[in-house]
């Protein structure tokens, strides 16, 4: 990867502090501006960025997805620490904005514990972390809130005393489930959206589609043509577009498998044992371990594991190798040349684990028109 582990300096030194006064400064000057807590690699970062806001700054605790943060985004502040240890106010004072002075505060919280793909384990402590977000909220008190993480959330009590402390503080709190691809995301990826708006009574869409802009498209392209912008893998120069190199035993299986097919195609020789498993209890649905992303419509969700073959549907389309990791972050619809620090495993962790920019775009602009009308509600209500 191009960034190392003498590359993970974040923004908590005196370096910082500087660039937290300038930062600090533009929040006064009409310019939309947002915090990212839970940044990641910065999906939503770049996403928000593309809607023409300014990352002050972000908290992410993973080292490596930090220093990719700010690798890619070198004007904004990051923090890399456990977010539990992080003073709001400290933080908010850092950044030398007073409260109701930051437009946005974002957040996509651990969601293992809730995630089809996790645990589901209600005890798990990672579901805490949502509790997080209403911490710094009441201290920064932004224009507005906007929280991503998996449906499941939307089903737990977590997830009500969020609302309720919102509403009991003179926010609007509008839910949403969407798919990344009503956005034009070549991936299918559910998710719960919160938007918070910091005034009472404001009419939420029924759509989030419905409030964004004529020219963003939603239509997305087939994940194939999206695999084919990385280019020849055996001729790039991209350090990110590298596939792994499977075993021998692992590589007959990947030949084996047909266009559009998954283990379920593998002849009685090359299956897996909890293949065979799987298929004599008849669960079907399980067919994505090495399976190929179909050639027409969307990949499925990245993961975490987003390019081992044993882990899903993550096999080129037609090539006998498993997709890359830049091919994937396409998939993510990350720009062509973001860079993402550390090992192989680390970078697919946080590829896997990052809003899809796009999605983040396509929200950064409806949070944008929703405090647009909201302002307009406010000023005729005045006149």
């Amino acid at each position: 990867m191009p960034c190392t582990t003498s590359d993970l300096a974040v923004a908590a030194d005196p370096a910082a502090t500087d660039r937290g006064v300038a930062a600090g400064s533009l929040a006064t000057t009409g310019e939309l501006t947002a915090v990212d807590l839970f940044a990641g690699a910065g999906g939503s970062a770049q996403g928000l960025t593309d809607a023409g806001f300014r990352i002050l700054a972000a908290i992410e605790n993973d080292v490596f997805a930090a220093s990719t943060l700010s690798a890619n985004h070198a004007n904004t502040i990051v923090v890399s620490e456990d977010i539990v240890s992080v003073c709001p106010r400290a933080f908010r004072e850092q950044l030398k904005i007073g409260r109701s002075e930051l437009t946005l505060l974002t957040a996509c919280p651990p969601c293992q514990g809730f995630s089809s793909l996790g645990s589901r384990d209600r005890d798990d402590a990672r579901n805490d972390m949502i509790g997080q977000v209403w911490r710094f909220a009441k201290e920064f008190l932004p224009q507005a809130i906007l929280v991503e993480n998996v449906p499941s959330l939307g089903r737990d009590q977590r997830w009500s005393e969020l609302r309720a402390d919102a509403v009991g503080h003179g926010y609007s709190f509008g839910s949403w489930t969407v798919n990344a691809t009503d956005f034009g995301v070549p991936q299918r990826r559910r998710r719960l959206i919160g938007i918070a708006v910091r005034r009472s009574g404001v009419a939420f869409p029924t759509f989030l589609t419905d409030v964004l802009p004529w020219s963003f498209v939603l239509k997305p392209p087939h994940a194939s043509d999206v695999i084919a912008r990385a280019g020849d893998v055996g001729a790039s120069s991209d350090p990110l577009h590298r596939a792994r190199t499977p075993t021998r035993r692992v590589l007959e299986r990947i030949r084996a498998i047909p266009a559009g097919g998954s283990h379920v195609d593998l002849p009685e020789d090359l299956q897996l044992d909890c293949h065979k498993r799987l298929r004599n209890a008849g669960r079907t649905a399980a067919a994505g371990p090495y399976g190929r992303i179909p050639a027409t419509g969307p990949a499925p969700t990245m993961t975490t594991r987003c390019t081992t073959p044993s882990c899903g549907r993550f096999l080129h389309p037609t090539e006998d190798r498993a997709i890359s990791l830049r091919e994937a972050a396409l998939l993510q619809t990350f720009p062509p040349d973001y860079q993402f620090c550390g090992t192989h495993d680390a970078a697919e962790r946080q590829i896997g684990n990052a809003v899809p920019v796009r999605l983040a775009h396509a929200l950064g602009l409806a949070v944008r028109q929703m405090l647009a009308v909201s302002q307009e509600v406010e000023q005729h209500e005045r006149t």
